[in-house]
């Protein structure tokens, strides 16, 4: 294999068991890429390919629906947080479902989760090496603006990778990748539009104004990515695994069988492209 391939992970909430079903098709297929970054679902979903657990991803977005560990309004009023981040990235990986800690700091693949640094608006990249504990990293990556706590990580303050760099196509490429595989959880057609509540956003984040530029031009940053990524099909240096319609599935879904159903998409998807991914890494 090119060891220059890097798999890029966009992120989108319940949305990625679209990514985990492609993902789990790759680990059933041994297709193993090298380089993997990824944004709040989609650093989630990369490290658990990275420690090559089939399936885990899959057991949590759906065991775990309806406990209110994992999802609450109530949490939402008492602690500022609608998911329980400290269950999600705590309990629950290390001991419930517990993550396999030893193959994913042992495995050859490079990772890296991005998330946004409140302070300057602009992305970090933690790598898997970095000291930082990889649940907080990985915490910081997925906590949504205005439904998550802003997370703490060696004094600086973070939240959601995607606010900064939503599909960190070019952080790959920068880092010597030839060629890209992507996995996005939004259709070809799809057109990113402003934040709403910008007012809201404005008054909470008011202590970090470049964190609110970026909150409030990320639609624009996000839809140039889309047009790059579509001129890098054309070239040849990109093969993009995306779903070919809307993924009916809301931010906060409680419906297994929408989950089940987009999770089984990825696979699919993931399985049709399989000749076409091969050729691609290799030639």
């Amino acid at each position: 294999m090119d060891k220059k391939v890097a798999l890029v992970l966009e992120g989108g909430g319940l949305r990625g068991n679209f990514t985990s079903g492609v993902l789990d098709y790759f680990l059933d297929n041994d297709i193993h890429i090298p380089y993997v970054i990824g944004v709040s679902m989609g650093a989630c979903n990369g490290s658990t390919y990275v420690s090559k657990q089939r399936g885990r991803n899959y057991r949590v977005n759906t065991e775990f629906l309806r406990d209110k560990r994992y999802f609450s309004y109530r949490n939402l009023i008492t602690n500022g947080e609608l998911f329980g981040m400290d269950f999600i990235f705590g309990e629950l990986p290390k001991n419930i479902d517990p993550f396999d800690m030893d193959t994913f700091m042992n495995s050859e693949k490079e990772f890296i989760a991005v998330a946004t640094d409140c302070r300057t608006g602009e992305a970090t990249y933690f790598k898997k090496n970095d000291p930082e504990d990889i649940y907080e990293v990985c915490k910081a990556s997925s906590s949504l603006p205005l439904i998550s706590n802003i997370v703490e990580i060696n004094g600086k303050k973070y939240l959601d990778g995607a606010i900064a760099d939503a599909i960190p196509v070019k952080k790959a490429l920068e880092d010597g990748n030839d060629k890209i595989v992507l996995v996005l959880t939004r259709p070809i057609s799809y057109i990113k539009k402003p934040l709403r509540f910008g007012k809201l956003i404005e008054y909470k984040y008011r202590e970090y104004p470049n964190l609110v530029n970026s909150l409030l031009t990320g639609h624009m940053a996000y839809n140039e990515t889309v047009e790059y990524i579509r001129q890098l099909e054309e070239d040849g240096k990109a093969f993009v695994i995306r779903p070919n319609e809307h993924l009916q599935v809301g931010r906060i879904e409680r419906n297994r069988t929408k989950i089940d159903g987009i999770y089984k998409i990825g696979y699919e998807i993931a399985k049709e492209s399989k000749d076409k991914l091969i050729e691609f890494i290799n030639v």
